[in-house]
């Protein structure tokens, strides 16, 4: 018979040490995920140590500066994980560099050159005599841990391997191969609080509140907002319909000359949303809502939207100072962190209003975003978080695996999809997982919405 208390059993591993590192913006159980994976390692005899603030130390490391250690890393201690992992923050740190984004195809793998980031990044570890590296981060994290796995698969020659597990991490939910990302349902609580507190404060005044949640692709943590916050209505990039796309050039408004693509010598395009047709849909809301005798509400907008408004329309949501300095990236998108587009969005409401013969509203235009990435963390999340940094520890040591990313599902049960499931290989990109116009989660917000004739 099993016995149900029984401590598992330690596996036979080759691995002895693991460096573990987060990437990316921040997200609420981090230091769960950070936690549970120490004390899994470390009270089985594999020594974890955690790089501090991403891949920036290894990017650096030469032979001539090691890294030192409480500089660019730590030991993470069994003993030390006491009341971590229900902790905000992240205790190792995290940034934004990346050894891996030179490479776009994996043609790119046999230039030295788009490699070296990534061979540095090797040399730094195995200087530390690193067997396995856990990455913890966002899709482009992800990608970075596939394209080190694949450079030492394809480039290496008798070199030792450092075997590469990742770990999901986005408030944005947009992951292929997990349903949802820890983090996730702590953002969606505190944005959730502030919706029910602007709905209270609506209702009192007899206003509107126009609401700018974070999501560049995918609108995930504005439904979630919406939904648990009872807002009026909720639009995310996923939402657009076919009639309300555009297309124009896309101009620098720095210069004010047209960005020339690079690839055909002639002016790039940009796809761009109809904003007035957007205003008009919300129009439809405050008016149906008005029937009801509900002179008030919270409508909550994806910020992702942001990168497809129209340069004029950009314009009308900065100041002059701001607007001088946006500079579209190759894609011809606008840095929308840096774009609350509330208030114009507000403005074009009003007109459409006035259109209909309608009075004009107070509609109070906000921005919700950085707040919620490190909030202390639900008791979900932590469960979540901890299972993904058990998880790995299992994906390492117990089952030998390598090139995967540690999932769960049903009862929280562990998966373990593979790098090659997950990304796109003929762009070296992960997959993004967006709401799916229609999906039962989607048309949960429908069925609480104020039905529009």
């Amino acid at each position: 018979m099993v016995n149900a208390l029984a401590t598992p059993q330690k596996p036979i591993t080759n691995i002895k040490r693991v460096a573990m590192l987060f990437s990316g913006g921040p997200a609420p159980a981090a230091n769960a995920v950070i936690g549970s994976a120490a004390i899994a390692f470390s009270q089985n005899d594999i020594e974890v140590l955690g790089i501090r603030h991403g891949y920036s130390h290894l990017m650096k490391y030469t032979p001539e500066e090691p890294l030192r250690e409480g500089h660019a890393y730590r030991v993470l201690h069994r003993n030390d994980m006491e009341l971590v992992r229900g902790s905000a923050g992240i205790i190792i740190g995290t940034a934004r560099a990346n050894p891996g984004k030179l490479l776009k195809t994996e043609e790119d793998l046999k230039d030295a050159e788009k490699t070296a980031p990534l061979k540095t990044v090797y040399e730094a570890l195995r200087s530390l005599q690193v067997d396995a590296l856990v990455s913890i981060g966002g899709d482009d994290t992800l990608t970075t841990a596939a394209k080190f796995k694949l450079y030492q698969d394809r480039v290496l020659k008798d070199e030792p391997r450092i075997a590469v597990v990742h770990l999901p991490k986005t408030i944005d939910n947009d992951y292929q191969g997990i349903d949802f990302t820890f983090g996730y349902f702590t953002a969606v609580e505190m944005l959730a609080t502030q919706v029910r507190n602007l709905l209270a404060d609506a209702k009192a005044a007899g206003t509107y509140y126009l609401v700018q949640v974070m999501g560049r692709k995918a609108g995930w943590l504005a439904y979630g907002a919406a939904i648990a916050g009872e807002a009026a209505l909720v639009i995310g990039l996923e939402d657009i319909p076919a009639e309300w796309w555009k297309k124009e050039v896309t101009v620098n408004p720095r210069t004010g000359k047209e960005v020339i693509d690079e690839g055909t010598g002639k002016p790039q395009i940009r796809d761009v949303i109809d904003v007035r047709a957007m205003a008009e849909r919300i129009a439809d809301t405050i008016i149906a809502r008005k029937k009801e005798g509900k002179a008030y509400g919270v409508v909550v907008l994806a910020e992702g939207m942001g990168e497809y408004f129209p340069l004029e329309e950009l314009h009308k949501c900065v100041s002059e100072d701001e607007f001088a300095v946006l500079e579209p990236d190759s894609f011809g998108h606008f840095p929308i962190s840096q774009i609350k587009f509330t208030g114009r969005v507000a403005r074009l409401v009003n007109q459409a209003l006035a259109d209909r013969g309608e009075k004009p509203l107070k509609i109070n235009a906000l921005q919700f975003g950085y707040e919620v990435r490190c909030h202390r963390p639900t008791a979900f999340d932590i469960i979540l978080g901890s299972q993904l940094g058990v998880g790995a520890y299992r994906a390492l040591a117990e089952k030998g695996l390598n090139g995967v990313m540690v999932s769960v599902g049903g009862d929280l049960n562990l998966l373990y999809p593979t790098f090659e499931e997950l990304i796109d290989m003929s762009k070296l990109r992960a997959k993004e997982r967006l709401v799916a116009p229609q999906c039962d989660f989607h048309q949960l917000a429908r069925y609480l919405e104020y039905p529009v004739s």
